[in-house]
């Protein structure tokens, strides 16, 4: 049975069996390739205090800026996509502020966006918290921009993406914040591709010091859904297995 304290249920445990997506308020919509908002919501409470801030430089469909909402902590995201940052925008502006925080979604490229000044603009000088929650690769196709790294052309270059978005992004993460990594692995030619390794040692070359690796499964998706039969069938006939865990990632700054 997962342990959890306070109000929201924080994790305690490296095991997160997660029943369902929460679909609430503005998340009643749901997005194919989505963030879990259990996941940047147990991390925003274990890691920063009301007021704090939270960064995404992969704010997607805005999940993890809704949270920042509803537990009063600010919060930035960067998006690639500008239809993609539309609907985030969207679902702020839906979602109660009751604690009168500051939450914006600015459409640019996490590789090259100027953190620093995007902090200073908005009144802050470092962030207390980065959640990242990058494409798994191709598995998603999210738009088309060449700069979405869901369309880079290989592992490696995928890979080398990433880690321009670590180099970038790290630079505003306060001594002691956490970096949050939510990741998956993919299959590749009937080979099993382990991008959740590949981007946890990326990660670790910046001088992170690893902190937990928590492996969650959202039991109803509906990308599940009708499909775990077919899912079978595939992987008996191929000498594989279906994916049925992702990893979270827990780094801190030295």
């Amino acid at each position: 049975m997962l342990e959890v304290v306070g109000r929201y249920g924080v994790f305690l445990e490296s095991l997160w069996i997660i029943p369902e997506r929460d679909s609430s308020g503005s998340l009643r919509e749901r997005y194919h390739g989505e963030f879990v908002a259990q996941v940047p919501r147990n991390a925003i409470l274990r890691f920063t205090k009301p007021y704090e801030l939270v960064l995404d430089p992969f704010v997607g469909y805005g999940t993890t800026l809704v949270e920042c909402l509803r537990l009063g902590r600010h919060g930035i995201g960067v998006e690639v996509e500008p239809s993609i940052a539309g609907v985030a925008r969207r679902r702020i502006s839906e979602e109660p502020n009751p604690y009168g925080v500051r939450v914006d979604v600015v459409v640019g490229d996490s590789r090259v966006v100027d953190f620093r000044r995007l902090l200073e603009e908005r009144g802050f000088r470092e962030a207390d918290l980065i959640i990242a929650h990058p494409p798994y690769h191709d598995i998603i196709k999210y738009g088309d921009s060449p700069a979405n790294l869901c369309n880079a052309p290989s592992v490696g270059e995928f890979l080398k993406g990433y880690g321009e978005v670590l180099d970038n992004v790290l630079r505003v993460l306060k001594p002691g914040g956490y970096y949050v990594l939510v990741i998956g692995d993919k299959y590749e030619g009937g080979e099993w591709v382990p991008l959740g390794f590949y981007t946890m040692g990326e990660t670790l070359r910046r001088g992170l010091k690893l902190k937990a690796i928590c492996v969650k499964n959202v039991e109803e998706t509906s990308a599940k859904r009708g499909l775990v039969n077919l899912w079978k069938h595939r992987v008996l006939k191929a000498g594989t297995y279906y994916f049925r865990h992702e990893y979270v990632m827990f780094f801190m700054k030295g």
